[in-house]
């Protein structure tokens, strides 16, 4: 029921996921039983009456209360515990489901999803991964927006989570992980990232070292590529949501030229769209909780789904809770050495 195109677009985007993963596969919306049903019911003798034969496979869960994307997180799980975020996510705490996909409103997933379904051992907060397309493979940034000021010893814990991420969705054995500052060297940034340096080069990971700006389009700096970004939820929500405006920006100004095909500048800049990586999970939680825009498309929330089905297939929790504990020692020394 949250986002901007509620419920349309999320509906839809469970349809368009259901068509390309298997009969194993199902999913539940959760929300005001009856506006589903008629917006499912239009989908379906309409644009996207393809989709009939998966119908089978939805399940409508009735929540009737809404949070709203301006209410305060904590006041909408207080005042609204039948909600459809409240409703979906306790589901995964009961068993009934595997994973929670929302467009809706983000401190109160990240609330939510904190309060429910708790943090991994050893953890202080959950963090925001979010794939960024470069000119070389995607890289994970994060924070990118649920914690907007962080300590150095949280940054660290940051990084461990990213690793891990990188490793088991993405396949990338070992991953460089750098540190946004600006300059590449260790006493640049401030204060808690210069702190955040002293502690990365004691973290047990492959630090790569401080990144810029201008290394995240390229995936790589003067030292090589790298394959997680690590910094707080306010600077990575910036670069984030600027890093969206890049792309279209560039086709408007070039399709404006004469003798510029659009299509063609379209089709140059399709590695750098960012909507083919669906949502972002909120690492750290102790189960799948993936975080979409507010103005995702079907096209976002199917690929976001997907995502949640890699996040369940692969083990992701239970992994990063391993990796947690027995990096343990090694974040704790080098918080204790800080």
């Amino acid at each position: 029921m949250g986002g901007d195109f509620a419920p349309k677009a999320p509906i839809a985007g469970a349809l368009l996921a259901l068509q390309e993963l298997d009969d194993a596969h199902s999913v539940q919306l959760v929300g005001q039983t009856a506006v589903i049903e008629s917006q499912l019911k239009n989908l379906l003798s309409g644009e996207l009456s393809s989709a009939s034969r998966v119908k089978s496979r939805v399940q409508i869960v009735e929540a009737p209360d809404v949070i709203e994307m301006s209410e305060k997180p904590t006041a909408g799980l207080r005042k609204k515990p039948n909600s459809s975020m409240v409703v979906g996510i306790r589901m995964q705490v009961e068993d009934d489901s595997d994973a929670f996909v929302s467009a809706g409103n983000t401190g109160a997933q990240m609330a939510t999803s904190a309060m429910l379904l708790k943090l991994q051992p050893g953890l202080t907060r959950p963090a925001i991964a979010t794939v960024f397309p470069t000119a070389r493979n995607p890289v994970i940034v994060l924070d990118s927006g649920a914690n907007v000021d962080c300590s150095a010893r949280e940054l660290l814990q940051f990084a461990w989570l990213g690793a891990v991420y990188a490793e088991c969705i993405f396949g990338r054995p070992n991953p460089s992980i750098g540190l946004l500052s600006i300059g590449e060297e260790p006493e640049k940034g401030n204060a808690v990232v210069k702190e955040a340096n002293a502690l990365f080069q004691r973290g047990g990971f492959n630090f790569h070292g401080n990144l810029e700006g201008r290394d995240l389009p390229a995936g790589a700096s003067d030292r090589g590529p790298f394959d997680v970004v690590i910094c707080d939820g306010f600077v990575g929500n910036v670069v984030l949501k600027f890093y969206e405006a890049v792309a279209p920006m560039i086709v408007r100004l070039l399709s404006e030229h004469p003798g510029i095909n659009p299509e063609h500048v379209r089709s140059a800049l399709k590695g750098f769209d960012s909507s083919d990586y669906g949502g972002a999970p909120l690492l750290g939680v102790r189960g799948v909780s993936i975080i979409c825009h507010g103005n995702s498309s079907p096209r976002v929330i199917k690929n976001a789904i997907k995502v949640a089905v890699r996040a369940v297939e692969t083990g992701m929790n239970d992994q990063i809770g391993q990796r947690l504990e027995a990096a343990a020692p090694a974040i704790n020394a080098a918080a204790e050495l800080a």
